[in-house]
């Protein structure tokens, strides 16, 4: 059975739908950089979109070809998730959604090194007839972070943003969104269905 990243990490998949904490460790994953309207129809969120998963599913696909990456064991391509900002606030303000800056990824197994994903990025232009060049291999370390978990449309996504904050106050926190410190969010559903 191929290894599911959402059932084998429920603590950072899976969180409860009240805010709580939670130690991220470093991880890898695929990246594309951004800014704009994710709504946009063929938009550059759209776009970035369709390069993770064109370069993710050559990774995992690579069992059946020539290239062979030392470590490999079969998995389930795990969510897209997204680092999200907003340009000249640390707040959000969806009525304008245009000025999101974002970071688009998906993680990646341990066993993919720089010179495998080079590869893929490769492997993948050469079959799509596609430049996947803005697809960078990316690591991350958040550290301690609050977590909850959100359902319903983007537009109330604020009420659990303050339920968040509202923990962190209670708990002797405070939010430290920077630059490098965005705002993180996966995609546990594929969101144009659910």
């Amino acid at each position: 059975m191929a290894f599911d990243f959402k059932k084998e990490y429920k603590e950072f998949y899976l969180p409860k739908t009240k805010p709580a904490l939670v130690t991220v460790p470093p991880m890898n994953y695929l990246a594309v950089r951004g800014k704009g309207d994710p709504n946009e129809e063929n938009g550059a969120y759209q776009q970035a979109i369709g390069l993770l998963y064109g370069v993710a599913y050559t990774i995992k696909m690579s069992k059946k070809g020539d290239h062979r990456i030392e470590g490999y064991f079969d998995y389930v391509v795990p969510p897209l998730e997204g680092f999200w900002q907003q340009e000249g606030t640390d707040a959000i303000d969806y009525a304008h959604k245009e000025r999101f800056v974002w970071v688009s990824v998906i993680r990646l197994p341990d066993f993919v090194t720089k010179a495998d994903f080079a590869w893929a990025v490769q492997e993948a232009a050469a079959k799509k007839k596609q430049d996947f060049s803005a697809v960078e291999f990316l690591t991350v370390e958040e550290g301690l972070c609050v977590q909850c978990m959100h359902i319903g449309p983007y537009d109330r996504e604020p009420e659990t943003v303050a339920a968040m904050d509202a923990f962190l106050a209670a708990n002797g926190y405070t939010n430290d969104l920077t630059q490098t410190r965005r705002h993180h969010e996966i995609y546990l559903s594929d969101v144009r269905k659910t």
